[in-house]
């Protein structure tokens, strides 16, 4: 048995040695597709946009008139031409157009051709009209010509190219050509490698024909790619035929592999019989002699008893009869006991009633102080409320006293004495006039009747002069009540005059006047705490936008560090994802021996999405888990289990009856893989298999040879085994 078993460990250690040989070279060949594949692509790619050319500008309209002429399958110029490396844009800076140009085998159609023209630019090149180049002159002056880094394909271009390069030379770079543009011949052309063109007279920049430009190098670029891609081909052929080696190599190891394990469960089982019927014999003598030192051992500890039993008997009876005599003692003095405990409780219950009403008492007795101690504020508040409004009517009496003594009335009394000297000065004209009409009496008695007359009207007058000087007193005491009124209300009599000028009635001033006291009436008295609240609710603001801050502040710092939790989540859910899937998919193959399996996200977010398992046994096209059988069920599982356990490895891992839908060959493979595991970790587990407990170093075993009894039997393999060759 350690033969074969030898022989198969040694078998299947080369299998991870084979299959990473098949992975490398699977992965060097996908890698070889890979880049033949791109390679491909980039053939048709520049194919495609060499193939853009022969359209033109106009695209179909030029395509349909080269094909009713029979031009679209004739060759283009720079399909005949090779340009060296680094020259391209100076030949399409001097060709231009004619490098896209069409080489038909004649141009015999050309006057019909000329009559129709076509829709866009286009060149046909005349390749019958061979002719011998001329010398250059401009090599004399040590200009190197350009048609020296031409090379022609097809030999009939080397008139044209001879043609249309003539008198064209190189220089390295734009600054020769700006120095030596002036040794040209007359014609001649400068062209730097950039495609910038100096001639005697002008200098032409040199700026890129749309898809015309790079056709030269995307043409060599092509020829380059369809070497690589020969190459890359050939590559990719041999890598195919030593993966079909290595295959082959892995699937003869697998073979021999089966046949191994084969022999190895033929001599396990054999060995297992052995062990089984040895280790049973050995327990049932061992379970006779245990039984009948035990037996013994019950029977001697059965008499002890009974003798111990007997002499407690005799000793209880003495103390019983003891106790009966002290018990009618004990009862006398209960009773007694009991009096006292009811006297004892009715006194506490007194006590309790009068701390009971002393604490009622005590608490009215707060409640009232306590109401006397709030008039006693209100009171407080209520002086302190009228000393203060007494302190501000004093101010304002002062205030008044003030205003009073610095008023001064002699401005009216000078106007009252104007008035008054007015007054006599006009009693005085009136006496005058008296005495004149006394005098006129004596000297105009022939008028008498005139006379009669004036006294008559003077009545009137007089009447009319008393009623001036009632109204004239009125006015100057209602000016005196008005100026009164003015005064004491501190208005301003400027503002009053130039509203009385405007023609603003007294009523109208009245009405504003009752107007605005009832405005004031209406605000009601003045509030003097209305600072003090007006600074606490400031106070309160500020402290309230303080709390706001701090809570804005918070939030944002809550919302960064939430996001800074999800990302870190993210990141380490899907580390964790990841290397589970790695795990999973090495586990899955080497309890089935082959086959595939990974772990799918099913949604976008990962914080939310569920996962979705396919597993794929060897043989199988299986669309759904539920087609696989128990075992395979269970193979999946424990393969997902122990993926997720060596992303973390317990000290212990316990499996309880996980082998019992397994069959022998996935039982073997089962403990295959938790012998690997044991050795970072202990494994404890439940079973019934009896290839399961043949892995196991200790074994711990629940019989029950008697009904209702149970008994555990430890078994240590390595001493059986050491037991059994001694035997």
């Amino acid at each position: 048995l350690a033969e074969w078993r030898e022989r198969l460990e040694a078998s299947e250690s080369q299998i991870p040695t084979l299959e990473q040989a098949v992975n490398e070279r699977q992965a060097a060949l996908t890698a070889a597709a890979r880049a033949r594949s791109d390679i491909e692509a980039r053939i048709n790619a520049l194919s495609q946009l060499q193939a853009r050319l022969a359209k033109g500008a106009n695209g179909a309209e030029m395509e349909s008139w080269l094909a009713t002429r029979g031009l679209d399958k004739a060759a283009r110029f720079w399909q005949g031409i090779e340009i060296a490396p680094g020259w391209e844009d100076a030949l399409e800076a001097v060709l231009r157009e004619r490098l896209n140009g069409i080489t038909p085998d004649s141009l015999g159609n050309l006057p019909d051709w000329l009559t129709q023209a076509p829709p866009g630019k286009l060149t046909l090149v005349d390749a019958t009209q061979g002719t011998a180049t001329a010398a250059v002159p401009g090599v004399s002056l040590g200009l190197e010509p350009l048609k020296r880094h031409v090379t022609c394909r097809d030999g009939r271009l080397a008139a044209v190219v001879g043609d249309w390069l003539h008198d064209v030379y190189t220089v390295a770079d734009s600054a020769t050509g700006m120095a030596r543009r002036g040794d040209l011949p007359p014609g001649g052309l400068l062209v730097s490698a950039n495609g910038c063109v100096f001639t005697r007279h002008s200098v032409s920049f040199h700026a890129p024909d749309s898809e015309l430009h790079g056709v030269l190098s995307r043409r060599r670029e092509i020829e380059k790619l369809q070497d690589d891609l020969q190459g890359a081909s050939a590559a990719a052929d041999e890598l195919n035929h030593t993966l079909e080696d290595a295959k082959d190599a892995v699937e003869r190891c697998r073979v021999e592999i089966a046949e191994l394990r084969s022999s190895v469960n033929s001599a396990q089982n054999e060995f297992h019989a052995v062990q089984v019927e040895a280790v049973r014999l050995s327990e049932q003598a061992q379970r006779a002699s245990q039984r009948g030192a035990q037996i013994a051992v019950e029977v001697a500890e059965i008499a002890a008893l009974m003798l111990a039993e007997t002499h407690n008997r005799h000793t209880a009876e003495a103390a019983l009869v003891q106790l009966q005599g002290e018990r009618a003692s004990f009862a006398a003095q209960i009773e007694r006991s009991t009096e006292d405990y009811r006297n004892a409780e009715a006194a506490l219950n007194a006590q309790r009633e009068t701390a009971e009403r002393a604490r009622r008492t005590h608490q009215e007795s707060l409640f009232a102080q306590k109401t006397i101690l709030n008039k006693i504020n209100e009171i407080d508040n209520s002086i302190q409320r009228l000393s203060t409004a007494i302190s501000a009517l004093e101010s304002n009496f002062s205030e008044s006293e003030h205003d009073l003594q610095g008023y001064n009335d002699a401005p009216w009394q000078e106007q009252l004495q104007g008035m008054l000297e007015t007054r006599v000065t006009r009693e005085q004209a009136l006496a005058v006039a008296r005495d004149a009409l006394e005098g006129m009496d004596t000297q105009l008695r022939g008028v008498e009747q005139e006379r009669v007359a004036s006294e008559e009207k003077l009545g009137p007058l007089r009447e009319r002069i008393a009623e001036v000087r009632l109204k004239e007193q009125e006015a100057r005491l209602t000016e005196e009540q008005y100026a009164l009124q003015l005064l004491e209300a501190s208005a301003d009599e400027t503002a009053l005059a130039d509203l009385l000028e405007k023609g603003t009635r007294s009523n109208a001033l009245q009405t504003e006047i009752n107007r605005l006291n009832e405005d004031i009436r209406a605000l009601g008295a003045v509030n003097l705490a209305a600072l003090e609240e007006l600074k606490a609710a400031s106070e309160r603001r500020d402290y309230l936008d303080a709390q706001s801050k701090d809570l804005n502040e918070a939030m944002s710092t809550l919302e960064d560090a939430i996001r800074r939790i999800d990302r870190d989540t993210r990141e380490k859910l899907q580390t964790t994802f990841d290397e589970v899937n790695r795990h999973f998919s090495e586990m899955f193959p080497a309890l089935f021996g082959g086959g595939q399996a990974k772990l799918t996200l099913t949604g976008e977010e990962i914080l939310d999405s569920g996962v979705h398992v396919t597993a794929q046994p060897p043989g199988k096209k299986n669309a759904s888990i539920h087609l696989l059988s128990g075992g395979e069920k269970a193979l999946t599982a424990l393969s997902l289990v122990f993926a997720m356990f060596r992303l973390n490895p317990a000290p212990f891992c316990l499996l309880d009856e996980v082998d019992a839908p397994l069959d022998d060959s996935n039982t073997e493979r089962f403990c295959d893989l938790v012998k690997k595991m044991s050795n970072n970790s202990q494994f404890l587990f439940i079973s019934h298999n009896k290839i399961t407990m043949e892995m196991a170093n200790q074994l711990l075993g629940i019989t029950m040879q008697e009904p209702g009894i149970s008994r555990v039997v430890a078994v240590d393999i390595e001493e059986a085994m050491k037991l059994t060759e001694a035997a």
